[in-house]
């Protein structure tokens, strides 16, 4: 039997029904699902829903959770099929840019910041919007393949099998997407090329 790790511990608490466990488990994971589902469809709306979708069949599946993977991963799969097929029946455009700024600033990926001094701060949010912007304005995958990546720190071969794409090609797409992001960002910070 493998020793219980944190993750088979807490799924252990979910199955046996003991209060706050499953609480705890979204917690711990909803800002992976949250990313995984905005950057595949890129719509807060849908996004909520499949984030309630992805914790609804979490719940109905975690017996089937065998453990010999994080439980991050296991669940960020299901958040990424969840998407994957939302976004091919619902035929989503491959760039939806919110047309609200507010909305924009909802995305965790811009709450990111490092509060030293009113001004260095108020650098780096016009940094974190710029960022989020040139992110928004990626195909999906390339920004959910960074968000991964970068914000999350999955490492290749966890996002390979979040995804089902071979590492090779996850590593030439994040390499395009770095990039394309570059491309995106130099003329808006006036760098020279």
């Amino acid at each position: 039997m493998l020793p219980m790790t944190e993750d088979r511990q807490l799924v252990a608490e979910v199955l046996a029904h003991r209060r706050g466990a499953f609480e705890r488990l979204v917690k711990r994971h909803q800002g992976l699902v949250w990313t995984v589902a905005y950057r595949l469809v890129q719509h807060p709306e849908d996004a909520r829903d499949l984030c309630q979708e992805t914790f609804l069949l979490v719940y109905r599946k975690l017996s089937q959770y065998r453990g010999d993977s994080p439980l991050s991963g296991w669940i960020a799969r299901i958040a990424y099929h969840l998407a994957a097929r939302h976004q091919q029946r619902k035929r989503l455009p491959m760039a939806v840019m919110p047309s609200d700024p507010d909305e924009a600033m909802d995305d965790p990926l811009l709450k990111v910041m490092d509060a030293a001094d009113v001004e260095s701060t108020h650098i780096e949010q016009e940094l974190q919007v710029l960022l989020g912007q040139a992110i928004e304005r990626l195909p999906p995958m390339q920004g959910l393949l960074l968000s991964l990546y970068h914000l999350e720190e999955k490492s290749i071969s966890e996002i390979s099998s979040i995804t089902g794409q071979p590492e090779g090609t996850i590593k030439n797409s994040l390499f395009r997407a770095r990039q394309r992001l570059r491309g995106l960002l130099e003329p808006a910070m006036g760098v020279v090329a």
